[in-house]
């Protein structure tokens, strides 16, 4: 019953946001409460409520100073450079973009943290898309294959967890899928040329006639067509991109810097200095990551504002995101304290496991590097990696198969693309809350390309004997 009470929720929670039907805040706290009274938790709701808003509060406290530190270093110019490069790459063509975004997402994801990969990709690129009348839906999606990829390596969770979970060395199932590693990344290159050609014709067929105004989007925001000057000034920004006055190739002119003018050149050094120290500080975990910044905004906005009355200038300007995006988070919580409280991820990870019919047992790797992904959607990764795993590496264990290519498999698909997707990841609110756009849509655009990169890493390990089939 409650393993039956627990996908029904997920799968409520799922159609219900994708369809627009309830809000991701409303589903995240209703459903789960109805989930409880119905099972019979009513008495002990609060408590379990209570337990998820304690373990998410690190994250939603980091999230709120991470946001504000970068949305500080944005207003001061900091990616300035970095933006001015990125359009000088892709020469304003949607496609070089689109490609750039996804180069720059696998390389900023190399400290093994899915939230700082979100916060500095978006908070960079952002403008850029703005800018050209990109759809953020876009920069979310692209920046979700390629921080997924890049969750194999051996310090990011997916790897710790399984080796953990199973009493194995990194080692032992990071090297082996490296061959397959490398297929993922090319595919997701692949995956954001083939968008980014998709966006440049979308943006193409938005050009209007000569005098005419731009015309709306799908989405709903109007974006100019490359090489072309379309709308009113005053229109495009409103709707968050300007009118475009260059054809691509040509040279643009600098990217606008925020409040205050172009910084001081001694204040540029210290802020990229404070944020690659708080970066080195983030991998080496020197503090927890709330700790650090936490005290990171607190220097820096001392530093930038030592006034009084821009430091509430700049409060005032970005606190509406900030509770948008934290109220996610802590909504999330309570989701995930009744479904791990009621013991609904427990039993949904047996009645996984139990559904595994004999013949399929010598297939274990490829079922499950293969179901890894959609599964993510359901569980969280420690009900996956520490409840689901172990039973499946002894399931697989009765059939010959060994515990290390199990767990290969598990990190295939499982919070390696489907963790920038998945509602019970709080990561995924900080990339689909910064980059202003709906969960729903977020996984409606970009789930079947975040799948065809788990087919395409497990082919590639199937080939190179990293798992058996």
């Amino acid at each position: 019953m409650l393993a039956a009470l627990g996908f029904t929720t997920i799968g409520l929670f799922l159609v219900l946001t994708m369809t627009r039907r309830l809000s991701v805040l409303v589903a995240l706290v209703l459903l789960p409460v109805l989930a409880a009274v119905a099972g019979g938790f009513a008495g002990e709701l609060g408590d379990m409520i209570l337990e998820g808003l304690t373990t998410v509060a690190p994250t939603g406290i980091m999230i709120a100073f991470a946001y504000l530190f970068f949305s500080l270093m944005v207003d001061a110019g900091l990616f300035d450079p970095l933006i001015r490069g990125i359009l000088r790459f892709g020469r304003r063509d949607p496609l070089r973009i689109c490609t750039g975004t996804a180069v720059l997402t696998m390389c900023v994801a190399l400290d093994g943290d899915g939230a700082s990969t979100f916060l500095i990709t978006v908070s960079a690129l952002l403008p850029v898309y703005r800018r050209l009348g990109m759809r953020p839906l876009v920069l979310s999606g692209i920046i979700c294959l390629g921080a997924g990829v890049m969750n194999m390596i051996p310090w990011g969770g997916p790897t710790v967890r399984a080796a953990a979970a199973l009493k194995l060395d990194t080692s032992e199932v990071f090297l082996p899928v490296l061959p397959a590693m490398g297929c993922g990344i090319a595919w997701v290159l692949v995956a954001s040329y083939l968008i980014g050609r998709r966006e440049r014709n979308r943006l193409g067929a938005l050009a209007a006639p000569p005098g005419a105004g731009a015309e709306k989007a799908a989405d709903g925001t109007a974006g100019p067509p490359p090489g072309t000057a379309t709308g009113s000034g005053r229109q495009a920004g409103e709707q968050g991109a300007q009118p475009r006055t260059t054809a691509p190739g040509a040279e643009e002119e600098p990217v606008a810097l925020a409040v205050g003018g172009r910084p001081r050149t001694w204040l540029t050094v210290f802020n990229l200095v404070l944020t690659l120290t708080l970066l080195v500080a983030l991998v080496l975990q020197v503090m927890p990551l709330e700790v650090l910044f936490v005290i990171g905004f607190a220097v820096a906005l001392l530093v930038n504002h030592p006034r009084w009355e821009d430091q509430q200038a700049l409060l005032d300007r970005h606190g509406k995101n900030v509770v948008l995006v934290t109220t996610m988070i802590f909504a999330a919580g309570v989701l995930t304290g009744v479904l791990t409280e009621t013991k609904m991820i427990d039993e949904m990870a047996k009645a996984l496991v139990s559904v595994v019919p004999p013949s399929l047992g010598g297939h274990l790797p490829g079922v499950v590097a293969v179901t890894g992904m959609p599964l993510s959607l359901a569980l969280t990764p420690d009900a996956y990696y520490f409840g689901v795993l172990p039973v499946l590496s002894e399931t697989a264990g009765g059939f010959g198969t060994g515990r290390a290519e199990i767990a290969r498999a598990a990190i295939l698909g499982q919070m390696t693309t489907g963790f920038p997707l998945s509602p019970l990841t709080a990561s995924t609110f900080i990339l689909v809350g910064m980059a202003g756009v709906q969960l729903g849509e977020h996984q409606r655009f970009i789930f079947g390309w975040a799948f065809g990169t788990t087919v395409v890493m497990t082919a590639a390990a199937l080939l190179t004997g990293a798992i058996g089939l």
